[in-house]
Protein backbone atom coordinates (compact mmCIF):
# COMPACT_ATOMS: atom_id res chain seq x y z
CA UNK A 1 0.00 0.00 0.00
CA UNK A 2 1.29 3.88 -0.57
CA UNK A 3 1.65 6.29 1.59
CA UNK A 4 -0.82 8.38 -1.16
CA UNK A 5 -3.37 5.67 -1.33
CA UNK A 6 -6.52 7.37 -1.26
CA UNK A 7 -9.64 5.44 0.78
CA UNK A 8 -13.17 6.96 -0.22
CA UNK A 9 -16.19 4.46 1.21
CA UNK A 10 -15.10 1.07 -0.31
CA UNK A 11 -13.14 2.22 -2.84
CA UNK A 12 -8.91 2.92 -2.92
CA UNK A 13 -7.47 5.41 -5.44
CA UNK A 14 -3.80 4.79 -5.84
CA UNK A 15 -3.02 8.65 -6.28
CA UNK A 16 0.85 7.75 -6.56
CA UNK A 17 0.37 5.70 -10.05
CA UNK A 18 -0.73 8.97 -11.65
CA UNK A 19 -2.50 12.17 -11.90
CA UNK A 20 -6.23 11.91 -10.88
CA UNK A 21 -8.93 13.94 -12.65
CA UNK A 22 -11.44 15.37 -10.48
CA UNK A 23 -14.58 16.94 -12.66
CA UNK A 24 -16.07 20.26 -11.12
CA UNK A 25 -20.31 20.52 -11.40
CA UNK A 26 -21.38 23.57 -9.79
CA UNK A 27 -25.08 23.61 -9.27
CA UNK A 28 -24.88 27.40 -8.61
CA UNK A 29 -26.83 30.42 -10.47
CA UNK A 30 -23.43 32.08 -9.86
CA UNK A 31 -20.45 30.23 -10.63
CA UNK A 32 -17.89 32.04 -11.27
CA UNK A 33 -17.13 29.23 -14.48
CA UNK A 34 -20.33 28.20 -15.42
CA UNK A 35 -22.30 31.18 -14.67
CA UNK A 36 -25.36 29.22 -13.79
CA UNK A 37 -25.38 27.17 -17.13
CA UNK A 38 -25.60 24.10 -14.29
CA UNK A 39 -27.98 25.43 -12.04
CA UNK A 40 -31.18 22.59 -13.65
CA UNK A 41 -30.01 19.11 -12.46
CA UNK A 42 -30.78 17.86 -16.20
CA UNK A 43 -27.91 19.67 -17.34
CA UNK A 44 -25.73 18.70 -14.29
CA UNK A 45 -26.41 15.27 -14.27
CA UNK A 46 -25.60 15.65 -18.12
CA UNK A 47 -22.15 17.45 -17.96
CA UNK A 48 -21.22 14.34 -15.06
CA UNK A 49 -21.75 11.76 -17.90
CA UNK A 50 -19.88 13.50 -20.08
CA UNK A 51 -16.75 13.85 -17.76
CA UNK A 52 -17.21 10.34 -16.65
CA UNK A 53 -16.98 9.44 -20.44
CA UNK A 54 -14.20 12.28 -20.84
CA UNK A 55 -12.13 10.60 -18.31
CA UNK A 56 -12.65 11.72 -14.93
CA UNK A 57 -11.85 9.77 -12.39
CA UNK A 58 -14.02 11.19 -9.90
CA UNK A 59 -16.92 14.48 -9.75
CA UNK A 60 -16.94 17.14 -7.19
CA UNK A 61 -20.84 18.02 -6.85
CA UNK A 62 -21.40 21.69 -5.47
CA UNK A 63 -24.29 24.10 -4.70
CA UNK A 64 -23.26 27.03 -2.97
CA UNK A 65 -20.67 29.40 -4.97
CA UNK A 66 -17.86 30.25 -2.95
CA UNK A 67 -15.92 32.76 -5.81
CA UNK A 68 -14.78 35.59 -4.07
CA UNK A 69 -17.44 38.00 -3.02
CA UNK A 70 -19.68 35.43 -2.66
CA UNK A 71 -23.07 35.27 -0.19
CA UNK A 72 -23.28 32.06 2.10
CA UNK A 73 -26.35 29.29 0.71
CA UNK A 74 -29.00 28.57 3.30
CA UNK A 75 -29.21 24.70 4.15
CA UNK A 76 -32.03 23.73 2.52
CA UNK A 77 -31.47 25.51 -1.06
CA UNK A 78 -27.81 24.13 -1.03
CA UNK A 79 -29.59 20.64 0.06
CA UNK A 80 -32.19 21.15 -2.43
CA UNK A 81 -29.28 21.95 -5.61
CA UNK A 82 -27.13 19.04 -5.07
CA UNK A 83 -29.24 16.18 -4.02
CA UNK A 84 -31.10 15.39 -7.62
CA UNK A 85 -27.85 15.75 -9.21
CA UNK A 86 -25.63 13.53 -6.44
CA UNK A 87 -28.67 10.86 -6.81
CA UNK A 88 -28.70 10.30 -10.21
CA UNK A 89 -24.97 10.18 -10.77
CA UNK A 90 -24.21 7.92 -8.21
CA UNK A 91 -27.13 5.29 -10.03
CA UNK A 92 -25.58 6.24 -13.56
CA UNK A 93 -21.58 6.58 -13.07
CA UNK A 94 -18.95 3.85 -11.76
CA UNK A 95 -16.85 6.48 -9.93
CA UNK A 96 -16.80 8.08 -6.58
CA UNK A 97 -18.92 10.98 -6.37
CA UNK A 98 -17.58 14.18 -4.03
CA UNK A 99 -19.95 17.10 -2.30
CA UNK A 100 -17.90 20.33 -1.89
CA UNK A 101 -19.77 21.84 0.97
CA UNK A 102 -18.36 23.48 4.26
CA UNK A 103 -21.81 22.44 5.93
CA UNK A 104 -22.08 19.09 8.10
CA UNK A 105 -25.74 19.00 7.45
CA UNK A 106 -25.34 19.35 3.75
CA UNK A 107 -22.39 16.78 3.82
CA UNK A 108 -24.73 14.52 5.67
CA UNK A 109 -27.12 14.88 2.95
CA UNK A 110 -24.69 14.42 0.13
CA UNK A 111 -23.36 11.40 1.54
CA UNK A 112 -27.02 9.52 2.21
CA UNK A 113 -27.51 10.04 -1.72
CA UNK A 114 -24.40 8.31 -2.56
CA UNK A 115 -21.87 10.53 -2.40
CA UNK A 116 -18.17 9.20 -0.74
CA UNK A 117 -16.09 12.22 -0.72
CA UNK A 118 -16.58 15.34 1.36
CA UNK A 119 -14.64 18.37 -0.35
CA UNK A 120 -14.95 21.42 2.45
CA UNK A 121 -13.26 24.36 1.51
CA UNK A 122 -12.61 25.34 5.34
CA UNK A 123 -11.02 21.84 6.29
CA UNK A 124 -13.45 20.71 9.15
CA UNK A 125 -14.76 24.05 10.65
CA UNK A 126 -18.19 23.09 11.32
CA UNK A 127 -18.33 21.02 14.66
CA UNK A 128 -20.08 18.18 13.43
CA UNK A 129 -18.13 17.55 10.16
CA UNK A 130 -15.34 14.85 11.27
CA UNK A 131 -18.47 12.80 12.95
CA UNK A 132 -20.02 12.76 9.94
CA UNK A 133 -17.57 11.69 7.81
CA UNK A 134 -16.28 9.33 9.91
CA UNK A 135 -19.83 7.66 10.91
CA UNK A 136 -19.75 7.36 6.60
CA UNK A 137 -16.51 5.89 6.07
CA UNK A 138 -16.20 8.69 3.41
CA UNK A 139 -13.06 10.29 2.12
CA UNK A 140 -12.18 14.09 2.67
CA UNK A 141 -10.45 17.07 1.01
CA UNK A 142 -9.00 19.34 3.72
CA UNK A 143 -8.28 22.72 2.33
CA UNK A 144 -6.58 26.03 2.95
CA UNK A 145 -8.71 29.37 3.08
CA UNK A 146 -7.71 32.47 4.91
CA UNK A 147 -11.29 33.99 5.69
CA UNK A 148 -14.44 33.92 3.97
CA UNK A 149 -15.81 33.66 0.64
CA UNK A 150 -17.40 37.12 0.82
CA UNK A 151 -13.69 38.75 2.10
CA UNK A 152 -11.27 36.32 1.33
CA UNK A 153 -9.78 38.36 -1.49
CA UNK A 154 -9.89 41.80 0.47
CA UNK A 155 -6.27 42.23 0.93
CA UNK A 156 -4.82 38.65 1.83
CA UNK A 157 -1.66 38.52 3.73
CA UNK A 158 1.06 36.41 4.76
CA UNK A 159 4.58 35.77 6.07
CA UNK A 160 5.62 32.14 4.36
CA UNK A 161 2.65 31.39 2.80
CA UNK A 162 4.09 28.05 1.70
CA UNK A 163 4.94 27.19 4.85
CA UNK A 164 1.75 28.86 6.92
CA UNK A 165 -0.51 26.29 4.54
CA UNK A 166 1.57 23.33 5.28
CA UNK A 167 1.04 23.72 9.00
CA UNK A 168 -2.53 24.53 8.94
CA UNK A 169 -2.97 21.44 7.00
CA UNK A 170 -0.93 19.62 9.32
CA UNK A 171 -2.92 20.62 11.94
CA UNK A 172 -6.10 20.14 10.11
CA UNK A 173 -5.01 16.44 9.11
CA UNK A 174 -4.10 15.84 13.16
CA UNK A 175 -7.55 17.12 14.23
CA UNK A 176 -9.11 14.82 11.79
CA UNK A 177 -7.32 12.00 13.30
CA UNK A 178 -8.23 12.97 16.33
CA UNK A 179 -11.77 12.95 15.71
CA UNK A 180 -11.58 9.05 14.22
CA UNK A 181 -11.03 9.66 10.55
CA UNK A 182 -8.22 7.19 9.85
CA UNK A 183 -5.80 9.28 8.20
CA UNK A 184 -6.14 7.47 4.76
CA UNK A 185 -9.40 8.93 4.38
CA UNK A 186 -7.66 12.34 3.70
CA UNK A 187 -6.44 14.70 0.77
CA UNK A 188 -5.12 18.08 1.49
CA UNK A 189 -5.99 21.08 -1.15
CA UNK A 190 -3.66 24.44 -0.46
CA UNK A 191 -6.84 26.44 -1.58
CA UNK A 192 -4.84 28.25 -4.80
CA UNK A 193 -7.39 31.48 -5.13
CA UNK A 194 -9.09 30.89 -1.55
CA UNK A 195 -7.49 33.84 0.36
CA UNK A 196 -4.75 34.31 -1.54
CA UNK A 197 -2.67 36.84 -4.24
CA UNK A 198 -1.96 35.62 -7.57
CA UNK A 199 1.83 35.32 -6.26
CA UNK A 200 0.36 33.74 -3.42
CA UNK A 201 -0.59 31.28 -5.97
CA UNK A 202 1.50 30.98 -8.33
CA UNK A 203 4.14 30.17 -5.29
CA UNK A 204 1.74 27.52 -4.01
CA UNK A 205 2.07 26.00 -7.46
CA UNK A 206 6.09 26.32 -7.96
CA UNK A 207 6.40 24.99 -4.01
CA UNK A 208 3.50 22.44 -4.21
CA UNK A 209 6.20 19.40 -3.08
CA UNK A 210 6.33 20.76 -0.20
CA UNK A 211 2.97 19.72 0.64
CA UNK A 212 3.88 15.67 -0.06
CA UNK A 213 5.61 15.40 3.57
CA UNK A 214 2.39 15.29 4.90
CA UNK A 215 1.70 12.06 3.43
CA UNK A 216 -1.79 12.69 1.91
CA UNK A 217 -2.99 12.93 -1.59
CA UNK A 218 -2.43 16.52 -2.48
CA UNK A 219 -5.53 18.28 -4.56
CA UNK A 220 -5.02 21.44 -6.58
CA UNK A 221 -7.46 23.74 -8.13
CA UNK A 222 -6.37 25.81 -10.61
CA UNK A 223 -8.80 25.59 -13.02
CA UNK A 224 -9.78 29.19 -14.96
CA UNK A 225 -9.31 30.81 -12.09
CA UNK A 226 -8.31 34.84 -12.02
CA UNK A 227 -4.74 34.07 -11.74
CA UNK A 228 -4.96 32.08 -14.76
CA UNK A 229 -6.29 35.26 -16.18
CA UNK A 230 -3.79 37.67 -14.93
CA UNK A 231 -0.91 35.67 -16.26
CA UNK A 232 -2.52 35.56 -19.83
CA UNK A 233 -3.22 39.13 -20.47
CA UNK A 234 -6.81 39.31 -17.97
CA UNK A 235 -8.40 36.88 -20.31
CA UNK A 236 -12.01 36.13 -19.48
CA UNK A 237 -12.97 32.83 -17.96
CA UNK A 238 -13.86 31.59 -20.97
CA UNK A 239 -10.24 32.18 -22.41
CA UNK A 240 -8.06 30.60 -19.79
CA UNK A 241 -8.20 26.76 -21.02
CA UNK A 242 -4.55 27.52 -22.09
CA UNK A 243 -3.48 28.96 -19.04
CA UNK A 244 -5.46 26.03 -16.98
CA UNK A 245 -3.72 23.49 -19.23
CA UNK A 246 -0.30 25.12 -18.58
CA UNK A 247 -1.04 25.04 -14.55
CA UNK A 248 -2.36 21.39 -14.86
CA UNK A 249 0.50 20.25 -16.60
CA UNK A 250 2.90 22.13 -14.04
CA UNK A 251 1.40 20.50 -11.06
CA UNK A 252 1.00 17.35 -12.76
CA UNK A 253 4.57 16.91 -12.76
CA UNK A 254 5.62 18.50 -9.62
CA UNK A 255 3.61 15.29 -7.81
CA UNK A 256 0.22 16.92 -7.31
CA UNK A 257 -2.07 13.59 -7.14
CA UNK A 258 -5.67 15.15 -8.35
CA UNK A 259 -6.20 18.18 -10.21
CA UNK A 260 -9.84 19.58 -9.89
CA UNK A 261 -11.06 21.26 -13.42
CA UNK A 262 -13.75 22.43 -15.67
CA UNK A 263 -12.34 20.83 -18.88
CA UNK A 264 -12.41 17.08 -18.27
CA UNK A 265 -11.21 15.70 -21.84
CA UNK A 266 -8.42 18.67 -22.26
CA UNK A 267 -6.89 18.27 -18.78
CA UNK A 268 -7.26 14.46 -19.03
CA UNK A 269 -5.01 14.51 -21.95
CA UNK A 270 -2.35 16.90 -20.22
CA UNK A 271 -1.89 15.09 -17.31
CA UNK A 272 -1.48 11.66 -19.32
CA UNK A 273 1.88 13.63 -20.95
CA UNK A 274 2.75 15.39 -17.59
CA UNK A 275 2.72 11.66 -15.97
CA UNK A 276 4.75 9.93 -18.84
CA UNK A 277 6.91 12.80 -19.14
CA UNK A 278 7.85 12.37 -14.80
CA UNK A 279 7.81 8.56 -15.27
CA UNK A 280 4.54 8.08 -13.20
Amino acid sequence: MSAFDWHVGDRVLRCAERTHVMGVINVTPDSFSDGGRLEDPEAAVTQGLRMTEDGADLLDVGGESTRPGSDPVAVPEEIDRVLPVIKRLTAEVDIPISIDTRKAEVARAGLDAGATIVNDITAGSDPSMFTIVREAGAGMVLMHIKGEPKTMQENPTYDDVVREVHDYLAGRIEAAVAAGIPAERLAVDPGLGFGKTAAHSYTLMREVEALLDLGRPVVVGPSRKSFIGAASGDLPVEERLEGTAAAVAVMAFQGAHVVRVHDVREMVRVVRVADAIRGS
